[in-house]
């Protein structure tokens, strides 16, 4: 792995290119790679201008620390390196055995209460607080408010930031947007909300169901934003983006290995929550992206003037190279030994790609492997990013409808 502070080449990108939105999908802790990939752009284009930028899940803090780092892309880059690089487990959540002891047996009096005092409901399995007051940190919230936001949005750096989070009280996909001259938008079971972005916002959008508690925004109760976006790429397509940067953390497997399978016997829980969390984080933007390059060639095939409003838009998506799930079987020994436990009791050491585990497997050795690997990939596919990054658009055509309705 490269040093933290590399003298960068002076390689840049015209003023003139289209706007770039950079869409960064959950996965926990899987969203270290995705700094991996922003690692490899700091270096060939230290003063990249992304001026839309867009997250969920864990993909919202990478998103938040990028919209409102004060410095150049590089220098952002780098902090949120730094952010990864001293992320533990504890710095996530509570895995002292009293903490951890006290939720356990909360959770059972509430499921052998018979819903008995609602008032005292345990509203997670992990107590995420020491996530709040690392992020307030790292992201110079003050008052909760990410002020940096607004400081590149007056100085023109930035056109745009959306963080995707899920209603618990609705039942809608809320994605809250903040920015320059932008306008709402209502799907089926999604919209837009303009707002000042705040540390809540980030803990909402990064909220894992169940294992995280909801966050409390406006009278309403939002968790994960990953669980209702059924069109992952929309916010950057609706917030002017005119080539998109998408990075998963989903490893594509060959025909071959998808046929291959994870567990012997009876799938313990922990497969059953990596599929329920996979086809939650990671399938649809394989999904979403499939649309819009099928879209894209229809529209190609039409004169402007017959695209209804439409228009086709560049899209690269990067994903790792190698099975994270995998990976992660390598690093669970070094887990805090309660949380270490727990997770073997749902079955993680069964299973040959353990999804879920490496969703929560917040160890500095992982982090820093995932990190690494999404620079290696992306030294890999040099020549193709770096020809997405200089490119144009597709189109000059006006702006749209939403394509991926």
């Amino acid at each position: 792995m490269r040093s933290e502070s590399p003298t960068f080449p002076t390689d840049t990108v015209s003023n003139a290119d289209p706007d770039l939105g950079l869409v960064m999908g959950g996965g926990g802790a899987r969203a270290a790679y995705q700094v991996g990939f922003l690692c490899y752009l700091a270096r060939k284009f230290p003063d990249l201008k992304v001026p839309i930028v867009t997250g969920v899940s864990s993909g919202g803090i990478n998103a938040a620390l990028l919209a409102s780092h004060h410095g150049s892309f590089s220098q952002a880059v780098g902090e949120l390196v730094s952010l990864w690089k001293r992320l533990t487990v504890a710095e996530v959540f509570r895995v002292d055995v009293p903490s951890l002891s006290w939720i356990g047996l909360r959770w059972v009096f509430q499921l052998l209460s018979g819903g008995v005092g609602g008032t005292g409901r345990v509203r997670g399995l992990v107590d995420t607080t020491p996530l709040r007051n690392y992020l307030s940190e790292v992201l110079h919230a003050v008052n909760g408010e990410l002020t940096g936001i607004q400081y590149n949005l007056a100085l023109g750096r930035l056109k745009a930031v959306a963080l995707s989070t899920s209603s618990y009280t609705t039942g809608q996909s809320l994605t809250w947007i903040q920015g320059r001259d932008l306008h709402d938008w209502t799907r089926p079971q999604r919209r837009s909300q303009q707002a000042v972005l705040t540390i809540d916002h980030v803990m909402a959008s990064s909220a894992l169901p169940l294992f995280f508690p909801a966050v409390e925004i406006d009278d309403e109760y939002f968790g994960d934003g990953g669980l209702r976006l059924s069109a992952p790429l929309s916010p950057a397509i609706h917030l002017g983006a005119e080539k998109i940067l998408a990075i998963s953390t989903r490893y594509r497997r060959t025909t071959a290995e998808a046929g291959l399978p994870d567990v012997t016997g009876y799938p313990p829980p922990a497969q059953i929550l990596g599929v329920l969390l996979n086809s939650v984080f990671l399938d649809l933007l394989d999904q979403d992206a499939l649309r819009l390059e099928r879209l894209n060639q229809l529209l190609k095939k039409l004169p402007p003037e017959g695209r209804d409003g439409l228009r086709p838009l560049n899209l690269l998506v990067l994903r790792p190279s190698l099975d994270l799930g995998r990976l992660a079987n390598e690093f669970e020994p070094q887990l805090p030994k309660t949380f270490r436990f727990l997770t073997r009791g749902l079955g993680t050491r069964q299973i040959k790609s353990p999804d879920f585990l490496s969703m929560v497997l917040f160890q500095p050795d992982y982090i820093h492997q995932l990190i690494e690997l999404g620079e290696a990939d992306a030294e890999a596919r040099a020549d193709e990013i770096d020809a997405f990054v200089r490119s144009g658009a597709s189109s000059t055509a006006a702006d749209g409808p939403d394509p991926t309705v």
